[in-house]
């Protein structure tokens, strides 16, 4: 019986100092190979397979000891996937604490108005933190991918600021900013003045995007969609530069010249009238309520006055004494 005591002591005895040997360990800086080191943690890994992935990206923890932790604390199984950051210092009790509590790093991306889905693809295309899934694809490929119905996905990304884990698809971000476009357009189209002349959400969107491109001042928005919307009811050309540029493409030289309204595109608004087949630019919420709701007036011109605002006009005589005043004076 002393024996069986004795031997119950030692085992005791070897289990404190193994667990006070673990709580050691676990208060001891890990080696990094680089600090900070990021890595990502992809959802559904167990715990084994996050030690693998961390110690691929350079957290040089030993996997039994840091299961062996994980057990003693019950949180074997309680470990977020995401994307991390640890630096230099960090202990195996403080790299468990944030993988228990999901403590995960985020990119970030202001995706801005007016810009075209070119110029969001380049600025996706270049972010450190984003994995460029879409490489390689078509326009028209990442639209079916996304369960577009359009083969364009001009103007269906909604401008604004995205927060993501680290190493995320780029997909993944266009199919949130195409989500939160979709939800936006159809709030506003539910909410639309009467009597527009848009057959369908896509044509007021279509309508957005040519606004976002022709305001250089918040006031002058609504008074702006008004010129399209009544050119549209009269069955006028819009006569709207942006379209034309747009139609260019990479050909515009940043000068629009008289040739360029004068040949035909289905984007030139000059020589054809309606509104273009797809949008020309991303739209923000401003620009979709102004294209659903805008200004009451019947004015049919404007033009820039060189100082961010625009002069309206109701009559082709008025329009062309303003244009005078404005751009061909110099004034």
């Amino acid at each position: 019986m002393r024996l069986l005591i004795k031997l119950l002591f030692l085992a005791i005895l070897a289990l404190a100092a193994v667990a006070a040997w673990l709580w050691w360990w676990a208060e001891q800086p890990l080696p990094l190979r680089a600090s900070p080191v990021d890595f990502h943690i992809a959802s559904g890994s167990s715990l084994r397979a996050a030690i693998g992935q961390m110690r691929e990206a350079g957290v040089n923890v030993q996997p039994s000891l840091l299961l062996l932790l994980a057990r003693v604390q019950g949180a074997d199984t309680s470990i977020k996937a995401g994307s991390y950051s640890v630096q230099e210092g960090v202990t195996a009790r403080q790299l468990l604490d944030k993988l228990i509590r999901g403590k995960v790093t985020q990119g970030d991306m202001t995706l801005i108005e007016g810009w075209t889905f070119r110029q969001w693809r380049a600025r996706m295309a270049a972010h450190p933190d984003l994995r460029g899934d879409s490489r390689g694809l078509s326009e028209v490929e990442i639209a079916r991918r996304l369960g577009l119905a359009y083969p364009s996905l001009e103007g269906w990304l909604f401008p604004d600021t995205y927060l993501f884990d680290k190493q995320s698809s780029d997909l993944d971000l266009m199919a949130r900013a195409v989500r939160a476009m979709e939800r936006q357009l159809a709030a506003a189209w539910a909410g639309r003045a009467d009597g527009l002349p848009y057959r369908s959400p896509y044509e007021a969107l279509i309508m957005a995007s040519i606004i976002e491109k022709e305001t250089g001042r918040e006031a002058d928005r609504e008074l702006i969609a008004a010129v399209f919307v009544n050119r549209l009811r009269l069955g006028m050309p819009l006569q709207t530069d942006p379209t034309v540029i747009y139609g260019l493409g990479e050909a515009f030289d940043g000068n629009l010249h008289k040739r360029d309204l004068q040949s035909d595109t289905p984007y030139n608004t000059y020589t054809r009238r309606g509104l273009p087949p797809t949008p020309i630019a991303m739209p923000g919420l401003a620009s979709l309520q102004a294209a659903l709701h805008p200004a009451s007036s019947k004015a049919l011109y404007f033009v820039a006055r060189g100082d961010g605002s625009s002069h309206f006009s109701y009559t082709l005589d008025e329009h062309n004494r303003a244009v005078n005043q404005y751009q061909r004076s110099g004034k």
